[in-house]
Parts: C-alpha cells; sequence; structure tokens
C-alpha cells in the first residue's frame, strides 16, 4: 500500500505515477515529459487526450539543410555556403564508435524499446519529483530526432524555432505519435543515422560529418573512441560542453560517456580508461561561410554564380526557393573558373593598383568560342571593411554590379565591325582634323538625330586624313565619329547588340554618335565577352560561370549554356583582328602587347578621366581591365595609382600593363596560336588602292537591312562633350 503524506495525501511520487498511469491507459503517453509535480497538468492532459487523434500520422521531414560547394573547372573547392553546415552521409561512413558513444549516453536502452521508454519515463518522473522540478528527462533518440526535423523545419526564424522546442505537454504528445510512426516506419539504424546527420554539435556544426571536420579536421569515419566520447557528450549541451571554449567540462563530459560504454559492454573498461587518460587533441577547421571565404580573388566570381542561380527559374519558382537552395540545398557547383587565370588576375592587380588606392581596378578574362568566364577579380578585396566592398565591379548591375562605366575608346572596334559588315573598306579616308563640328542629322533606326557642338582629338598633332588602321591605332576621335555619321548609327547599334554589348544599368542603348567614343556605361565583363568575338572568328558566345551542379542526393541539374552565334563574317573579324594588332604593335597599346605570342586589344580614356580601360585578345583568352572610381567622383588627373605618381591616367600607362601581366601569367605553358587577319597596308603604301596618302572620298554603305536611310552620307560630322565622348582616344 502506498505511503501517505502527513496530512493524509499520497506523495508527490505517488501522484506522479497514478497520473502517468491513467495517461498511459487513456491513450496519452507522456513520453519524455520532464513532470515537477502532477496536480497542474490535469487539464492540459486531457486537452491532449481529446486532440492527439487530429495529429497526422506521418511526420513531414524537410530535406536537411546542407551545404553548397563550389568549385573551379578542376574540381577545387573555391567557396561554401549555408545557413547550417551540414553533410549527410550514411552509417557506413561513420565510425562505429561514434554510432555506440551517441546511443550509451543518450539513450542506451535504444535497441530494446520502442518509440516511448517507459522505464525511462518513470525513472525520470520519479527522479524530478523527488526534486520538486526538471532534472532528468526521459526523450528516447526517436523522440530527439522528431523534435530536431521540428527545429530544421523552423529554419532560421527565431519564433517558429521557440515553438518547436517550448516545453509543452501538447508538444511532447504530437513528438510522441510521430516518433511510434517513424519506429513502425524507418527501424533503429535509420533512425540513428537520421539523428546523427540532424543534430547540433556546436561550433556551427549540424551532423557527426561537419562536427568530425570542424573539430578534428577529419571524415566522420575515422574517428576514433576518444573523439567520438567527446562528440557525443557535446548533444546534450553545446555551449556547456564545447571542446574549444570549455575543455575541461568537455574532457569531464567525454570520460563520463567512455564510462557509461564500458558499463554497457561497449567497449572493455581498459580501452575506456585509455582513452579517458589521454588530452583532448582537437585540429579544429573554423568554419568557412560564404563567398567572402574565397581564394584568390575570387570572391566576387562566387557572388556572380551565386546571382546566376538566383536569376534563373531553373532552380526555383520564386526567388526565395532559389535562395534556400543556394544557401541549404546541399549543391555541388562546378564552375568555369580556372585557377591560373584567377590567380594571374589577383597578382597583377594586386601589383599595379593598391587597395588603399583612390580608385579601383577590375578586370575579368573569358574564353572564345566558349563564353566560359576564366576569371574575375579586383584590386579592393570582397568584404565589408575599409577598402573593401561587395559590390562586383565587373558586372552588370542585375548580377550585383554597379552602374557600369564609360569604355571610351575601347568601344571603337565595334564601330569598325559594323562599318566592314556594312561593306566600308579599311581603307576608307576621313579628313579627321584635330577639331570639328558636329554634324547634323545622323540617320538612327527609327529616324534622325541632330544637335551642335564639337569635338576634338587627344592631342593637337593628330591631323589626318587617315585611313582605319592609323585612325584606329592612334585612337583618332574625329575619325570615328565621321565613320559612325557616314553610315549611320543604326549599323552599330545592330552590332553592338549581336555582339551581346548592353548598358550596365539595364537601360535600352541610346542612339547617338557619341557611342563611337564609348559614352555609354558598361561593364568589364561585356567588353571581354564582346571582344572574344574578333577572337573567335566573328562567333559571339553568351558568358557562362556554370560547368555542372549536383544536388544532394547527386543527380545533374540543368544548368544555364551559353548562346553562340554569328555576329559578322569571318572576314569582319580578321579584319578587325589586323586593326587591333597595330594598336598593341604600333599605336597606343604597345605597352600591353605580349612576347611570343600573338595578341590584339583597344585603349580607351573616357573624358575628365573618370575611367581608363585595356580590352584585349589572344585566340585562346579575351581580357578586360577597368581603372577609375566606381563612384564617377574623382577624376585621375595628379594621382598615384600602385605607388606610380602620374598627371594623366591614360588606358595605355595603367590598365594596358594590367592586362599585359595577367594575360602572361593566365596563358603561361599554354599554346600561343596565331591570330587570323587579313593584310591591311599602311598610309604610306596603300597597295592598289591608288590613293596614297589623298583623303579619299567617303563610301557609301552598300544596301541592305534597311540601315541606309537619308542622311547616312553625311561625313562631316561632330560630337558634343557632354555626351560622354570627349577625349575617348587613350
Amino acid at each position: 500500500m502506498a505511503k501517505k503524506r502527513e496530512g493524509g495525501g499520497p506523495t508527490r511520487t505517488q501522484q506522479a505515477a497514478k497520473f502517468l498511469g491513467v495517461s498511459v491507459l487513456a491513450g496519452a503517453v507522456l513520453a519524455g515529459i520532464a513532470l515537477p509535480a502532477a496536480g497542474a497538468l490535469g487539464l492540459a492532459a486531457k486537452t491532449s487526450v481529446e486532440g492527439f487523434d487530429d495529429i497526422p500520422a506521418n511526420l513531414r521531414t524537410p530535406p536537411l539543410s546542407q551545404r553548397t560547394t563550389i568549385l573551379d573547372s578542376d574540381g577545387g573547392e573555391i567557396a561554401s555556403v549555408y545557413s547550417r553546415d551540414r553533410t549527410v552521409v550514411g552509417l557506413k561512413d561513420m565510425s562505429p564508435y561514434v554510432q555506440q558513444a551517441i546511443v550509451a549516453i543518450e539513450d542506451a536502452r535504444f535497441y530494446t524499446h520502442g518509440a516511448i521508454d517507459l522505464k525511462g519515463i518513470l525513472r525520470a518522473v520519479n527522479k524530478n519529483a523527488q526534486s520538486g522540478g526538471v532534472s532528468q528527462g526521459a526523450s528516447t533518440l526517436t523522440q530527439q530526432y522528431v523534435k530536431n526535423v521540428f527545429v530544421e523545419e523552423a529554419g532560421d526564424d527565431p519564433d517558429k524555432v521557440a515553438q518547436a522546442t517550448q516545453q509543452t505537454l501538447g508538444r511532447k504528445v504530437k513528438e510522441l505519435k510521430y516518433a511510434i510512426k517513424l519506429e513502425e516506419k524507418l527501424g533503429k539504424r535509420k533512425i540513428l543515422q537520421n539523428y546523427l546527420n540532424i543534430t547540433f554539435f556546436g561550433e556551427q556544426a549540424y551532423g557527426v560529418e561537419s562536427a568530425a571536420q570542424r573539430y578534428f579536421s577529419k571524415p566522420a569515419k575515422d574517428l576514433s573512441l576518444g573523439e567520438s566520447a567527446l562528440l557525443a557528450g557535446i548533444v546534450q549541451s553545446p555551449t556547456r560542453y564545447d571542446p574549444v571554449n570549455h575543455p575541461q567540462a568537455a574532457t569531464d563530459r567525454r570520460n563520463t560517456v567512455l564510462r557509461r560504454m564500458a558499463d554497457l559492454k561497449d567497449v572493455t573498461r581498459a580501452q575506456a580508461d585509455a582513452a579517458a587518460a589521454q588530452p583532448i587533441k582537437l585540429k579544429v577547421s573554423r568554419p568557412q561561410n560564404g563567398c567572402i571565404t574565397s581564394t584568390d580573388g575570387a570572391g566576387f566570381f562566387c557572388d556572380y554564380v551565386r546571382e546566376v542561380l538566383l536569376n534563373d527559374k531553373t532552380f526555383g519558382a520564386t526567388r526565395e526557393i532559389r535562395s534556400k537552395r543556394w544557401m541549404q540545398g546541399g549543391l555541388t557547383i562546378r564552375t568555369t573558373l580556372d585557377r591560373q587565370t584567377q590567380k594571374s588576375i589577383q597578382a597583377s592587380l594586386s601589383k599595379h593598383v593598391y587597395a588603399d588606392d583612390p580608385v579601383a581596378s577590375a578586370a575579368t578574362v573569358v574564353q572564345p568560342g566558349t563564353g566560359k568566364i576564366l576569371g574575375m577579380g579586383q584590386s579592393r578585396p570582397y568584404g565589408f571593411g575599409t577598402n573593401q566592398t561587395q559590390i562586383n565591379l565587373s558586372v552588370d548591375r542585375k548580377m550585383g554590379g554597379g552602374a557600369g562605366y564609360q569604355p571610351g575608346s575601347t568601344f571603337k572596334p565595334i564601330i569598325a565591325a559594323a562599318a566592314l559588315e556594312q561593306g566600308i573598306s579599311p581603307y576608307q579616308q576621313y579628313s579627321s582634323p584635330f577639331k570639328m563640328a558636329y554634324p547634323t542629322p545622323v540617320q538612327t533606326c527609327d529616324g534622325q538625330w541632330s544637335d551642335h557642338d564639337t569635338v576634338q582629338n587627344e592631342d593637337p598633332k593628330e591631323v589626318g586624313p587617315y585611313a582605319m588602321k592609323e585612325a584606329t591605332a592612334k585612337s583618332v576621335n574625329t575619325y570615328y565619329v565621321q565613320l559612325i555619321s557616314d553610315m549611320g548609327i543604326c549599323p552599330a547599334v545592330t552590332m553592338a547588340q549581336k555582339m551581346g554589348i548592353q548598358r550596365a544599368d539595364g537601360e535600352p542603348m541610346k542612339q547617338v554618335p557619341s557611342m563611337a567614343l564609348g559614352g555609354q556605361e558598361m561593364s568589364p565583363l561585356t567588353m571581354a565577352t564582346a571582344y572574344a568575338t574578333f577572337a573567335d572568328e566573328g562567333t559571339y558566345c553568351s558568358p557562362v560561370a556554370i560547368e555542372s551542379i549536383t544536388d544532394a542526393q547527386g543527380k545533374a541539374l540543368n544548368v544555364p549554356k551559353s548562346n553562340c552565334r554569328s555576329a559578322m563574317s569571318k572576314k569582319t573579324a580578321d579584319t578587325v583582328n589586323a586593326l587591333l594588332k597595330g594598336v598593341v604593335e604600333d599605336g597606343t597599346g604597345k605597352e600591353a602587347g605580349l612576347k611570343g605570342r600573338d595578341s590584339a586589344g583597344k585603349t580607351g580614356t573616357t573624358d575628365s578621366r573618370y575611367a581608363a580601360w585595356f580590352v584585349g585578345y589572344t585566340p585562346n583568352a579575351a581580357g578586360a581591365v577597368w581603372v577609375g572610381d566606381p563612384r564617377h567622383q574623382r577624376q585621375m588627373y595628379n594621382i598615384t595609382i600602385g605607388g606610380v605618381p602620374h598627371d594623366k591616367v591614360y588606358g595605355a600607362d595603367t590598365p594596358g600593363p594590367i592586362w599585359r601581366d595577367l594575360m602572361g601569367g593566365a596563358l603561361a605553358g599554354r599554346p600561343a596560336p596565331a591570330l587570323p587577319t587579313v593584310q591591311i597596308d599602311g598610309p604610306k603604301d596603300k597597295g592598289n588602292d591608288g590613293n596614297k596618302g589623298k583623303p579619299k572620298p567617303p563610301q557609301k554603305p552598300k544596301p541592305g537591312g534597311g540601315d541606309n536611310k537619308p542622311g547616312g552620307g553625311w561625313h562631316i560630322p561632330g560630337f558634343p562633350d557632354i555626351l560622354g565622348g570627349g577625349n575617348g582616344g587613350w
């Protein structure tokens, strides 16, 4: 007969036991509930019993949040990103010791009881009733797994997490019903595997594989007895038993686990004692989360890959879904990044432009014929500190960049290509005075443009007549203004579109003659990809950054592909190659020329020297380098960049050497094929042209395509400085 308290009532233990028995008989088996006393729970129990049958039978288990890994083209890791650092593995990839240790310390009777451990509950009820508080719980591993599923489903929402972990009778009953169903559906080994993959081990590590890597820098399958006991001990209180910050508490807890394993005969007493005698030996791998952790300056490329995924509905119907997949989906993303190229880009930028300089620099290299982005870097590192930035200066605004920068005279080759496609000869001469009036009107795609202003060359000694080769080598502004005004603006706009050229701010291209001198803002990626068209015989390929993606189950996903198309004839491309080889051999780009391999390119400097460029290519790589103030406020006069003082910055003297060094390193040890060109005689030898230095009458564009509209024959055009053309020649 039960003992009575003084005063005639049953003891607290007896009250709790009686309540538990009634609950079990009623169907509300209160597994894992730490009862401080029985009296206050009657109403809650009644409510929970009534709602038990309304709980869905099957637990909806969301995919476990796992890290996404971004790789270079050779499979080397660039970065990993995650909301929870977890790598899911099977039991075969977990040390048997860690499996035994977690069962021993968390649920020793795991293999002999069902979803509920009645002995454990009675023990906990008795213990807690004696203490008058919550000193011991009785949740089984299965119940703990269910609770972790609730937490995982809550994600990073603190209110949902609090709701998933609240100590209420209703939640415990719900937890129990799911646990019962899981025991029937999964079996013990699968539940143990799931538990070891979902549970939190502290130090931002979720699951035993990430914990093994975090604390010991090894896979979970290689954990020793002592290491396994240490990890198992952390689970009860990841903060209190954190071996990094509380090594003594972690040691004591590890030894408790070892003794428990010996008591259960998982290991011998001698094995447990030997492991307990060893000091904790950690080899901590600090959390490396996000593109900010990328090496070799690849953080901006990593960020571009992220933007590709977030903007592509292939990876989810909404941006929110795609973002969750990036952070939690366990993707493995192999990219196009070439490590040799990336290292060379960053080394060259660091050499020529310092992070604390008043201006910045960005560079991008792509592969002609494929559109693959081989490298992308900046002088200011990826970050949040002083002289750091998170804005990708190499790309358009919609892909995480800014509003772009006027490319200056690096746009002239696009005008040359448009003219050549219209049938204008590379021997076409214009008077090309030092300074001239703006022509009016000039034909556009849908009307006429007219204005009044003047344009001039960089050097007063630059006075024509010039033909296309010499005008390109010397970057003569007035020649190209006359050229675009003669053929009309529409062919130039059409050619730019074929070459994938668009404004960095997403606005439509303005149909004004200023485009001949690079008056509209572009990104380095856009310019590099456009110039790759010349290198690949006139074929444009849209830029791509991703080779392949596999999900957490190893399934291959569809990825964006490069769209390649003919932008111009091979003859036109070969002619532009000849023009731009002249720039690096005899013109403004001599400081950018490469030794031992064919190269071609063009310098560019904008009005008031807010930006300077060099864009160039070889048959196997095309790259663009920009230098300037991202805020478009600092003019590059009387300025020191990379320790070198400048009265004026030119595309030749700062971007040019950066391009030379980065391309030299990127292509070192790689084939050096020749650029296909056509023969273009110099100004003193016109061959069969017969004009030999005399201005040739403007050659009319050949008919076709609707581009030759009234007004296209003007050939004394001018250009207003206010539209951004100005001194685009250097």
